[in-house]
């Protein structure tokens, strides 16, 4: 019979404080720096965006900008449970959405927007918060011009679809003294926060390699999906899918890979995939030899997480899914319950927004992701080159 994974109890208590109050680089994975990193420490003269003031501890408005499917199943209903923030505003380019939206929630009319009168946001004081939910190559347009409009920002991950667009963004949220974090949910997730205890704290010893794939089977009628359209999303199922692979091996060790190798995989569907790969194989490799082995695929249904160390293993299966997350350990089973991860993310990203304090999925480990993703790519077109991350 196996044993319950007992060890978990007090080293997971340790080290779920440590996220909580301590933020360091042994989290991410690189020095933490805000959005408001650099900024003078009298900001007495400048104007603050809503929220940022710490004795206030109302509700922070949230404002969706695109009404897709995250946002209608996952995001809107999210919002009708936290407690640090609310629904405040929409902004959608279909007027049948707007209407139904509002019914449906209550939001005033001068609380939505369409993409052509978004940055008169600017006046409203009932939206703290724009959260872009749009087409990966979107995020940096509404992101930057979100921050112009000094509201903070949760962005959809891949945080862009270049290094270039993914560091302009920051500038912007830096210029405008605004916070910029990414819809990173896992990190809110009590499976995976015990996956990074397990591989940071080396509770089982040092961590000797890693496994983490992800995937589904698109359907035919996606033809004229954003996800095949290569100026649209950026890429495949790497920069859908496959940022959550990248992201748990880096949160497992705590750290960025100093390289990596990839090579994609056969197309069995051209007239699908014309303008993206059908899926890719890659490698990280770690600055201690440690190897993360990673797959992600629109052609099957993939969705794993797994560790071994010196002395034990550990592995999430489903693993990267809205629900249904299961765990084991060399000591038995993750006994953990499947929480609304939406509600979470969103309560601690308004928490520090309005604390005025960085969140644990700031900008710059969207940057940091979208480094490893274009070396990804790098490697793959050149047949499998070795790419070191700068």
């Amino acid at each position: 019979m196996k044993r319950k994974d007992n060890s978990q109890n007090n080293s997971r208590r340790t080290f779920l404080k440590g996220i909580t109050f301590t933020l360091g680089s042994s989290i991410i994975g690189f020095p933490l720096l805000s959005c408001n990193a650099d900024r003078p420490a009298d900001t007495t003269d400048q104007e603050m965006p809503a929220g940022t003031d710490g004795s206030q501890n109302r509700k922070l408005g949230i404002a969706l900008v695109g009404l897709g499917g995250y946002s209608t199943n996952q995001l809107a209903p999210a919002l009708q449970e936290t407690k640090n923030c609310y629904l405040a505003g929409i902004v959608t380019g279909t007027p049948s959405k707007a209407e139904a939206w509002k019914a449906k929630y209550n939001i005033p009319d001068k609380n939505i927007y369409n993409y052509q009168n978004f940055d008169q946001i600017i006046d409203n004081k009932d939206i703290d918060i724009v959260y872009v939910v749009l087409p990966n190559a979107m995020h940096a347009e509404y992101t930057i011009r979100a921050a112009k409009a000094k509201k903070h920002v949760i962005c959809e991950k891949p945080m862009a679809t270049s290094v270039e667009d993914a560091q302009r963004m920051l500038e912007a949220c830096r210029e405008n003294n605004v916070h910029l974090a990414i819809g990173y949910r896992l990190h809110y997730d009590p499976f995976h926060q015990r996956v990074m205890e397990l591989g940071q704290n080396q509770v089982f010893g040092k961590v000797q390699s890693i496994k983490s794939h992800n995937g589904f089977a698109m359907g035919s009628g996606s033809s004229n999906s954003w996800r095949v359209d290569r100026e649209r999303s950026g890429g495949g199922p790497l920069m859908d899918m496959g940022i959550y692979c990248v992201q748990g091996a880096c949160y497992t060790m705590g750290k960025a890979p100093v390289a990596v190798t990839a090579k994609f995989g056969e197309v069995t569907r051209p007239e699908l995939f014309k303008e993206v790969e059908q899926s890719i194989s890659w490698q990280m490799e770690f600055e201690n030899g440690v190897i993360a082995n990673c797959h992600s695929s629109y052609a099957q249904r993939e969705d794993l997480l797994e560790g071994t160390a010196e002395k034990g293993w550990w592995r999430l299966g489903p693993a990267f899914g809205y629900e249904g997350k299961q765990g084991q350990t060399s000591q038995g089973k993750m006994d953990y319950p499947n929480i609304f991860e939406q509600v979470k993310q969103m309560d601690g990203q308004a928490e520090s927004f309005r604390n005025g304090q960085p969140s644990i999925v700031p900008g710059e480990m969207g940057l940091r992701d979208v480094k490893i993703l274009m070396a990804i790519y790098e490697s793959a077109r050149a047949g499998g080159k070795r790419v070191e991350i700068s």
